[in-house]
């Protein structure tokens, strides 16, 4: 049987004293704005704003930047995925820190499960709801009690059989900002590895059959739970550029150091492609200060075959432009060329003749064409101005003309009525 090859992390590239020194720099300039904010006019707020986009952190993150030089993804993820900090930014040792765990139906098993005994206390007290996916489709429907929901809770669990389905039934209240969006958790049992005799299981492509869990136990919740909360969450897009949230500006430079370190190394070897080779910079920054870079690549390529070994030919300036058409393309120089025709068969094509500059500057000479077109020119211009003539002299000897009606009024006298010619009628 061939030896299993397993991949090998790769050794990390990031100095410790820049990385140390960039943190302490951060770290101080964010205390010193807090301290001294800057003196600007005071945003007005928007009354038809929504809740939901109110959505501020109640202490300032730190983030942590990795752009590579190809795409770490085809495509955009809704399962995050979760690197284990060793100082976490969220402690649910913390006074009223609050867990909401929606899980796949039924949700009374795990009820159950957070009220057995063997379920840690200090977890118990933070997990203080259980919501199953029906309940949830159910009771938050309107934004109003999606935006109630968001702001009872600290962090948002989900079983990730059902997290796929939390987009369309939370919405934009949820997944705008980010900050609450739910993180994903194992809620099935361990797999069984070995059978009842203790033999290895044989894989289903194999001829084995399937895999089967053991139920779920209260420690193996309580895991999953605590390595969620300790976790930094890596949203992947399709993209050169990942943000992940490290640490918030309490903390100690020292702690933060060690969290980019843990952040950079299991981005590297878990989700970038062809590892350091395709990590182009990584860089720390605040919400509203600048990136400060750890790390810079010397190349700006992965392969080397990405690089030309020759220059694109660059197109003179005084170059003319290229003929277009195949006669111009391939004709000879008695202008006469073969091209394939539909038949398939070869046919002789004739180049048209070139335009000489010459015949443009030559007089035209005329015509006897041009002559007659001149004459019965002359000849209709003339009619018009007699026309124009006899219509001006008809309008001048236009008089009222009487014309006596023979109708007699009530009193025996004859009345005369008047009509105006029209010029036109006496034409």
């Amino acid at each position: 049987m061939a030896p299993i090859e397993t991949a090998v992390a790769a050794p990390s590239k990031l100095d410790a004293q820049q990385t140390r020194r960039a943190s302490t720099a951060l770290l101080t300039k964010i205390s010193s704005d807090a301290a001294n904010p800057p003196k600007t006019a005071a945003p007005k707020t928007s009354l038809l704003a929504d809740a939901d986009e109110q959505d501020a952190e109640d202490e300032t993150p730190v983030w942590l930047v990795l752009t590579t030089k190809k795409h770490m993804s085809d495509k955009k993820r809704l399962k995050p995925g979760k690197i284990v900090l060793p100082h976490p930014y969220l402690n649910v040792q913390d006074e009223g820190f609050r867990i909401c765990l929606i899980t796949a139906d039924p949700q009374r098993k795990y009820k159950d499960i957070v009220d057995s005994s063997g379920f840690p206390e200090g977890l118990k007290k933070c997990v203080t709801r259980v919501l199953g996916l029906e309940k949830v489709k159910a009771r938050y429907k309107s934004f109003e009690s999606r935006r109630q929901l968001l702001g009872e809770y600290d962090v948002f669990l989900a079983d990730d059989r059902v997290i796929t389905h939390l987009p369309k039934l939370l919405g934009k209240v949820f997944y705008k900002g980010g900050s609450k969006r739910p993180v994903p958790v194992n809620l099935q049992g361990k797999r069984q590895s070995v059978d009842e005799q203790g033999v290895k299981r044989i894989k289903l492509s194999e001829g084995g059959s399937k895999v089967v869990k053991n139920d779920l136990q209260p420690k193996d919740l309580a895991a999953e739970i605590d390595r969620a909360v300790r976790s930094a969450l890596v949203h992947l897009a399709p993209s050169t550029t990942t943000a992940v949230k490290v640490g918030r500006a309490t903390m100690e430079p020292e702690h933060l150091v060690e969290n980019v370190n843990a952040v950079v190394t299991g981005l590297v070897d878990k989700y970038v492609p062809q590892q350091w080779k395709n990590v182009r910079s990584v860089h720390i920054k605040g919400p509203n200060t600048a990136a400060l870079p750890i790390y810079m690549a010397e190349e700006l390529w992965v392969e080397d075959g990405d690089v030309l070994e020759e220059p694109l030919p660059v197109k003179e300036k005084g170059s003319k432009k290229r003929k277009r058409g195949a006669l111009a393309d391939g004709a000879e120089e008695n202008g006469v060329m073969e091209v394939p025709g539909p038949d398939g068969k070869m046919r002789k094509l004739t180049a048209p003749a070139a335009k000489s500059k010459k015949a443009k500057s030559e007089p035209v000479v005329e015509d006897d064409s041009t002559a007659v077109k001149e004459t019965e020119k002359k000849e209709k211009k003339a009619r018009k101005e007699a026309l124009t003539k006899q219509k001006e002299e008809a309008k001048a000897a236009a008089v009222s003309t009487v014309i006596p009606a023979s109708k007699v009024s009530g009193e025996g006298k004859k009345v005369s009525k008047k009509t105006r010619v029209k010029p036109a009628d006496l034409i």
